[in-house]
């Protein structure tokens, strides 16, 4: 047996896609300007390398990632092959890992909460808990994590939080990871230090690592093993990166001394864009540049190298062998985080605490204090129908202020998770809505008590001890909340910003409350479908039931 045993290969792709971002409009309509992005792109790459995928910007760096990951929008040809298996989005997903340009992480959780639930959600309960905790202690050792393991995801530096979003990723043992600029915003030495690690982790566990650079420093050359140099979707050389600068010098291009052979040969491979006639040169020099490699790139694109010193007894079936969760397990994994979140470990825990269970009663001590001198009859512009009002508004208003604040991090990291392949739209809704009811109804059962006792709104002569009513009275608001805070969830599961969202939400409820106040519905000449529309509102129905008039007459005899 090899000692290589991963390959991964690419033979002659070919992919179209957008090439511009586009408005809303055109996507919607699905006008937006595409073209070809990567043309007759060939490599492969073994267990045990790392490789850098270079070029400037537009080079098709990205969609190469997107390429090989299945994710990629618009029609691609050529083969994508996993031991000669044909790559296919579901073999991507079992068995590799994607570190994207920006992904966000649950703040809240530790770093070390971060990969135990990573590692509940993309490993079978096969393995047992014992391997998995196992796992998570030596994915912290590995990427020197282990001092900050406690620590809150907010509060670690640039490279940890890095560092801990690869981790993620290499919780599942995946046998190939894609890494899109993993190193951007780093000072040189966290840059050299997370090269050195993914660099150690290829080596030590045989497994195949991609990364892309816009500029990389010559002090990580050491580490890469293989290099690919993109211009506008050519391949200008890939190959090992030790006959890298032996190629370029055989066809008249040799590398200067104290130059950075990685960024001489990218700028080398980059249009120059600065006038007219350098475009047009550097264009025509590139283009031959592809052409040569075509004809005399062969061996350079083959060569693998000598052996790797990997030891495969270790390791030698990838933990993402085992399959992945069951549903159940997965629902308890992520009630499981989202109650971890609501620690009062940090800022964040607490913030997430006073949102959820204790935002509603404040505001309803703020109303005792206002009502407190409420008598049985109005004798002051204070009143009983004032008091209710201003309880269902509330409910209302701060159901959508709570759940803007609270389920845009579930959200986004959602979609981070659900293109891993791990749970779909549904199963996420329906969790969290397990996680979010029972702690709502909490929060709401203790500000209706401030209200409902503490002002009398239930029968006057059982002060205290109308627990009946109060659970009516409560549920009758928990009911707003309910309903207010999915329509929340719904706006943000469409609209990317949480505040757009929030906003409709209240102008929606802002609406709701108009059409189903008594006022409104007493009007005479109110059209029928606005008076219709109110029974399709939870506020028609915790306002009271108020019949439509029908006729001015009647109202007058009335």
């Amino acid at each position: 047996m090899m000692n290589s045993e991963f390959i991964l290969e690419l033979i002659s792709v070919f992919h179209t896609g957008p090439v511009e971002p586009g408005s809303c409009l055109q996507k919607l309509v699905g006008n937006v300007p595409t073209g070809v992005i990567l043309k007759d792109v060939s490599l492969e790459i073994h267990g045990g390398e790392l490789m850098a995928i270079l070029g400037s910007k537009g080079s098709g760096k990205r969609a190469l990632l997107e390429v090989i990951s299945r994710r990629a929008q618009g029609p691609t040809r050529g083969q994508i092959l996993l031991n000669h298996v044909p790559m296919s989005l579901r073999l991507f997903q079992d068995s590799c890992g994607y570190v994207t340009y920006k992904t966000q992480l649950l703040e809240g959780l530790t770093a070390k909460h971060t990969l135990e639930y990573a590692a509940k959600l993309s490993l079978s309960s096969k393995i047992g808990s014992s391997v998995r905790c196992g796992r998570v202690r030596q994915v912290l050792a590995d990427l020197a994590l282990t001092q900050v393991a406690n620590r809150p995801v907010e509060q670690l530096t640039p490279s940890e939080y890095r560092r801990l979003v690869i981790g993620v990723q290499l919780i599942k043992d995946p046998l190939v990871v894609l890494l899109d600029e993993p190193a951007w915003g780093l000072d040189p030495l966290n840059t050299y230090f997370v090269i050195s690690i993914l660099s150690n982790h290829a080596k030590k566990y045989n497994r195949i690592i991609i990364i892309t650079m816009e500029k990389p420093r010559s002090d990580i050359l050491p580490f890469l093993d293989r290099v690919t140099y993109l211009c506008l979707g050519d391949v200008v050389y890939t190959g090992s990166t030790r006959h890298m600068i032996d190629y370029f010098r055989s066809i008249g291009f040799p590398c200067p001394e104290l130059e950075n052979p990685l960024m001489y040969y990218l700028c080398l491979s980059t249009v120059d864009r600065r006038s007219r006639e350098r475009f047009i040169d550097s264009n025509n020099q590139i283009a031959a540049l592809v052409e040569k490699f075509k004809v005399e790139g062969g061996p350079y694109r083959k060569y693998s190298g000598p052996p790797p010193d990997v030891d495969l007894s270790e390791h030698k079936v990838p933990l993402s062998a085992y399959g992945r969760p069951g549903i159940l397990s997965t629902m308890l994994a992520l009630l499981g985080r989202g109650y971890t979140m609501m620690f009062p470990c940090s800022y964040v825990g607490i913030e997430h605490l006073f949102f959820r269970i204790f935002l509603l009663p404040a505001f309803f001590f703020l109303l005792w204090n206002f009502y407190w001198q409420l008598e049985l009859f109005q004798r002051s512009f204070q009143s009983r129908g004032g008091l209710l009002f201003n309880c269902l508004a509330g409910t209302a208003f701060l159901a959508t202020a709570a759940t803007s604040k609270t389920f845009a991090q579930h959200r986004t990291r959602y979609y981070h998770e659900a293109r891993e392949g791990l749970y779909r739209g549904p199963l996420f809704i329906m969790t969290y809505n397990i996680f979010t009811l029972p702690l709502s109804y909490i929060s709401v059962m203790l500000a209706s008590a401030v209200v409902y006792f503490g002002l009398s709104v239930g029968d006057a002569e059982a002060v205290g001890t109308d627990w009946l009513g109060w659970a009516v009275f409560g549920s009758v608001l928990w009911a707003v909340w309910a309903f207010i805070e999915q329509q929340t969830i719904a706006l943000m599961m469409i609209i990317k910003s949480s505040y757009t969202a929030g906003a409709i939400s209240i102008a929606l409820t802002t609406f709701y409350l108009l059409v189903a106040s008594a006022s409104l519905r007493s009007l005479v000449h109110l059209p029928d479908w606005l008076y219709y529309v109110g029974h399709v509102t939870v506020l028609r129905w915790s306002n009271g039931k108020t019949k439509k008039p029908a006729s001015p007459q009647g109202e007058k005899n009335s």
